[in-house]
């Protein structure tokens, strides 16, 4: 039987000790086994895991030497090995091309035979790495975006559209070279800039938004499902599999995915593959964000701490701005910035300040405003670090310098175009230049992908044109 078809979650890998230890995991969940057959008793673990899925699964089953096999495993019992183009001394076991094995005991001895074989016997090969399944590609074509006013600086022409589930939203990568979606079909889709499929592989059903981020310092591109995190690193890797404890929530307002525990258990970092429990926060402390296996938090009145898996904290006390007194409270945090209020002389007027969440030097400084004011402004930062919009405070973090403009509401940023509303308008610029009114219901992008805006409407996706 081919691979085709068959998603690449669960993570199954089976590891022999020796003649009567093994270890099963699943989906990162580690099953200990000890068996006068280790091998039959790993085959009916993961088949019964299979079985709850209704469906073959993927497994890689690894030899005390640390050479390493691909199967398929049936709900059944049945193994079938994956063929890989393996260069050897010796042919590649007739047993392993050729048979489909049926039943537990059948499958134990062919896993015997094929995969965990006796430590006298020299024939070695290489891991393979596994690939993603084939899959029928989405259906992408040209059209026009006639259902909203386009953004300026676009045209209608869409040179490429696909359609996604409608529950989910496209994510541009950083580097605007790919775009991911979850399409109505239940699989992960990602596309270069012009709409070329880079590769899919299949997602549970109810799985959200795909999110681009950081695992181990590498660019990866992830998807939270009702019960695991999955990430792709791309190339047509599988992805990596970590299974959620009951009522854990994935944040990603940093660089990387932060995992947070229910009934304040606390909340891991991935580092590894795998979940690493941070160490307990400290008093009166929220979580804010992560950034790879660190994360930060901070008191209502500060300072800022970093949180590391065996660790010590790291304190971090932002700097305070001229005319301030201390510190009123900590609003939030972004990638490399923390959000402040400071307190001054005069009662009910404060001043917010972007820091640096590293080192607490201050980023931008926002004028002095009414208390009350300041706490309905929304924080909406661009990826790239260059402006940001904190309410009707606007910044350039290239010039250091904000504007404040009155009633506004930020609501996104492209590029280094800031979209928000006064009133009943919708406005678009950027920080220190002029706002320009936009026809109601303006689509706004989500993001700009090589030459094409990209932007949504019932369902489907638009990659629409650069204007001339």
């Amino acid at each position: 039987m081919a691979e085709k078809g068959i998603p690449s979650w669960p993570k199954v890998t089976i590891r022999l000790y020796d003649d009567h230890n093994a270890e099963v995991k699943i989906a990162g969940r580690s099953h200990p086994v000890n068996h006068h057959d280790p091998r039959q008793a790993a085959i009916q673990l993961v088949s019964e895991r299979a079985a709850q899925l209704g469906r073959p699964v993927k497994a890689t089953a690894i030899e005390s030497d640390g050479a390493s096999w691909p199967l398929i495993i049936h709900p059944d019992g049945q193994v079938e090995s994956v063929d890989v183009d393996v260069k050897s001394s010796k042919p590649i076991w007739p047993i392993i091309v050729a048979t489909v094995v049926a039943g537990l005991l059948i499958a134990g001895t062919a896993l015997y035979l094929v995969v965990l074989r006796p430590p006298g016997d020299d024939v070695t090969k290489p891991t393979v790495s596994p690939k993603l399944p084939e899959l029928p590609a989405p259906s992408v074509g040209p059209d026009q975006f006639a259902a909203r006013p386009v953004p300026m600086g676009w045209t209608p022409n869409a040179s490429w559209t696909v359609d996604l589930d409608p529950d989910t939203a496209p994510a541009v990568s950083p580097d605007g070279k790919e775009v991911a979606i979850i399409t109505p079909d239940e699989k992960i889709a990602v596309f270069d800039s012009n709409g070329k499929v880079l590769w899919q592989d299949k997602v549970p059903r109810g799985s959200e938004t795909p999110v681009y981020t950081t695992v181990d310092g590498k660019p990866v591109v992830a998807v939270v499902a009702p019960e695991s995190l999955y990430y792709w690193a791309g190339d047509g890797a599988e992805a990596v599999e970590l299974e959620l404890p009951n009522s854990a929530t994935v944040q990603f307002f940093g660089t990387s995915p932060l995992v947070v525990l229910s009934s304040d258990a606390g909340a891991s970092v991935v580092s590894g593959g795998a979940l690493k429990a941070l160490p307990t926060a400290q008093r009166l402390t929220t979580l804010l964000l992560a950034e790879g296996d660190k994360a930060l938090s901070a008191r209502y009145a500060g300072p800022l701490y970093w949180d590391q898996p065996d660790k010590q904290v790291v304190a971090v006390m932002p700097k305070t701005p001229k005319g301030a007194t201390v510190i009123d409270h900590i609003v939030a945090a972004s990638p490399g910035r923390a959000l402040v209020v400071w307190k001054t002389p005069v009662v009910d007027r404060v001043i917010p300040t972007v820091n640096d969440s590293t080192t607490g030097a201050t980023l931008a400084i926002c004028p002095t405003v009414a208390a009350n004011e300041a706490a309905g402004w929304q924080w909406v930062p661009d990826e790239a670090h260059k402006v940001a919009a904190w309410g009707e405070c606007l910044i350039n973090f290239g010039s250091k310098k904000t504007v404040f403009t009155k009633d506004f509401e930020p609501l996104s940023i492209t590029g280094v175009t800031v979209y928000g509303q006064s009133g009943s308008n919708l406005l678009a610029g950027t920080p220190g230049s002029k706002f320009r009114t936009l026809p109601a219901d303006t689509a706004r992008p989500w993001g700009v992908a090589g030459t094409h805006a990209i932007v949504v409407h019932d369902g489907t996706l638009y990659a629409l044109d650069k204007a001339k």
